[in-house]
């Protein structure tokens, strides 16, 4: 086992995917045990980029699916084109030869990303990100997926996988979810990474970036999240912020600098706010 997580812990690096032993175990269970991975945390911390790396390190394609309020079957299932079945009903009705069922095959089926994922030849990584902004009917749909690897088409019966696809659910819990769900899937929570990790993320993200200035980006973030911002940033506004900072191509972090850079880790008016009264110099060893 500890042979395989380090093997994990490679792989993942390779395709610039910086993680710790938690993450490669639980995707190491993921992956033999045909079983889909929850993983919640922050925004920010890795969560869809982990699917991504996964897809890379296995050569398997990445089926996503992005969840919003009012998603339903007929946009993450599938859907009848209604068009077609018109015009067909239509040309057979005249001819005398219509029947109901005939517009219920394959060839008018549409299909949405979890009947595709279902239908691939070759399993792949399925992503189905921001699962709790869908609506908890919406959860009752998965459920059959994510326990079978199987979906029910009344019209045409049972489609079951020929191979299980690897599938990773992200949620930064801004609800929570049912217990039938969580119930069918192994659990990781990923949470901001100690500063070690975090630099050496920024690193492999920013490779021309000076190493003392990647430390202080990773000093200064971990006190920005203690200041109870509306959005903390994550492990992608630390990136953005090197890569904003490593544009202006000077030596010393002026408190300019550092003014016309924050927009990359600070997404509300009430954030800069807060910045402002602790203070650039707070933030940051300005000399």
């Amino acid at each position: 086992m500890t042979e395989a997580v380090e093997e994990w812990l490679d792989r993942l690096k390779n395709f610039g995917y910086i993680a710790d032993t938690n993450v490669a175990a639980a995707v190491h269970l993921a992956s033999h045990l045909n079983r889909p991975l929850l993983v919640e945390g922050p925004a920010g911390v890795g969560k869809t980029f982990l699917a991504k790396a996964l897809a890379k390190v296995t050569g398997r394609n990445l089926v996503r699916l992005q969840c919003y309020q009012g998603l339903d079957a007929t946009h993450a299932l599938y859907d009848w084109d209604y068009p077609k079945q018109l015009l067909t009903a239509r040309a057979t009705n005249e001819s005398g030869s219509f029947r109901v069922d005939s517009l219920y095959t394959w060839d008018y089926l549409i299909e949405r990303p979890l009947l595709k994922t279902i239908r691939m030849s070759s399993a792949p990584v399925l992503l189905i990100d921001e699962v709790e902004r869908a609506d908890e009917d919406f959860e009752a749909l998965l459920l059959e997926l994510l326990g079978e690897f199987q979906i029910t088409i009344p019209e045409l019966g049972t489609i079951q996988a020929t191979e299980p696809p690897l599938v990773i659910l992200t949620s930064n819990r801004t609800r929570e979810l049912s217990d039938a769900l969580r119930r069918r899937c192994l659990y990781l929570w990923l949470d901001y990474p100690d500063p070690e990790r975090e630099m050496l993320i920024v690193a492999t993200a920013v490779p021309n970036l000076d190493r003392n200035l990647a430390a202080q980006i990773v000093v200064a973030v971990k006190k920005i999240r203690d200041w109870d911002l509306i959005k903390p940033p994550g492990v992608a506004e630390s990136i953005d912020w090197a890569q904003a900072l490593a544009l202006f191509k000077e030596d010393q972090v002026t408190e300019e600098m550092l003014r016309w850079s924050l927009g990359a880790i600070l997404k509300t008016r009430e954030d800069w706010s807060i910045i402002e009264s602790h203070g650039l110099r707070t933030l940051w060893q300005i000399n």
